[in-house]
């Protein structure tokens, strides 16, 4: 089965009508929906998804390198803290292990010939989103447990943005494309494919670190708070 899951890479005319009404996907979000029914965190995080695979973006990053790059971000750094909030681990465990499986699984699947396989075949496609989504969400799980030491948890998560950001820096000056997938339809959005892998390692840079900031704030919080009632 040699296809791109979105579909074929759509014209920027065709954008606005290329939804991805794929019945199993759909019947996969709805049952993860109702299985979180009842957690406001869990229920954002079947949106994003909903987002990632259903709207557009699924068929755009078919096209763009960079509308891939914002469907990864989305996945590993906005559904799956959310998702991990929402089934959170009992009690800390090691940080370590989970933060280099999530490092290891991103830049594997940005090799060139994983990804490009990834975009030409749907099972290794759906080995990708789901490696990716799996993995984000143990690293997530082990930085946002509530009783884990909030130094540890915070150097991961600064840890865990730096190692994106390196990987979006060297595919931002890298001096030729790498991704066989996106040789010639970035063109039709004005783009070359050099500028368009050049954006999206400018995507991973710098605004896939907000969503690392929101959590470094939130656990510093939850730090400081514990440490004011341990005084009090």
């Amino acid at each position: 089965m040699h296809a791109t899951y979105c579909g074929p890479a759509p014209l920027p005319g065709e954008l606005a009508t290329s939804w991805n009404l794929d019945p199993i996907l759909l019947a996969a979000l709805f049952a993860l929906g109702v299985g979180l029914r009842r957690d406001r965190a869990g229920l954002a995080g079947v949106a994003v998804l909903a987002i990632a695979f259903v709207s557009p973006l699924c068929a755009l990053s078919a096209a763009l390198f960079s509308a891939r790059v914002v469907h990864h971000v989305l996945l590993i750094a906005v559904a799956a803290p959310l998702l991990a909030l929402a089934v959170p681990a009992r009690r800390p465990a090691g940080i370590v292990i989970p933060f280099v499986v999530s490092t290891a699984v991103l830049w594997i699947w940005h090799i060139p010939a994983a990804y490009d396989a990834a975009l030409a075949n749907i099972p290794v496609y759906w080995v990708m989103q789901i490696s990716l989504l799996g993995s984000a969400v143990l690293f997530w799980r082990a930085v946002l447990v509530r009783d884990g030491s909030p130094v540890d948890r915070l150097v991961f998560v600064i840890a865990a943005f730096a190692q994106m950001g390196l990987l979006g820096a060297l595919l931002t000056f890298a001096p030729t494309s790498l991704y066989a997938a996106h040789s010639f339809a970035p063109l039709a959005w004005g783009m070359t494919p050099l500028e368009d892998q050049a954006l999206g390692g400018l995507i991973m840079w710098a605004p896939a670190g907000i969503p690392y900031a929101i959590a470094t704030i939130w656990i510093a919080r939850q730090g400081w708070s514990r440490l004011k009632a341990t005084r009090a």
